[in-house]
């Protein structure tokens, strides 16, 4: 493993101190081990939907199948991308 020199500091009021005091103890682990793994397995989560997806075999044939079939265009979308957004409404280059 290796030596830990990164730093995170975090303010927090005392009831979540003592919530995760507690649950640190019931654990077994520091406080300081408990919030990190409680954290880390969190951020994997929100990043797992964003990085992996599971399908069955029927949903899994349809995706296969979705992939294979040619690109088609779709009518007024190349115009809509080509058309200057709100975001461009202050750029110069943008009008006219």
């Amino acid at each position: 493993m290796s030596a830990k020199a990164e730093r995170l500091h975090l303010r927090l009021d005392p009831e979540q101190k003592a919530l995760l005091e507690a649950a640190s103890e019931a654990t077994g682990s520091t406080l300081s081990t408990f919030v990190l793994a409680a954290a880390t397995e969190a951020a994997a989560g929100v990043l797992a939907d964003r990085r992996v997806f599971v399908l069955d075999e029927a949903e899994w044939q349809a995706f296969d199948k979705a992939l294979d079939r040619p690109a088609a265009i779709v009518s007024g979308l190349p115009e809509l991308l080509a058309a200057p957004t709100i975001l461009d409404r202050d750029r110069p280059e943008a009008e006219g």
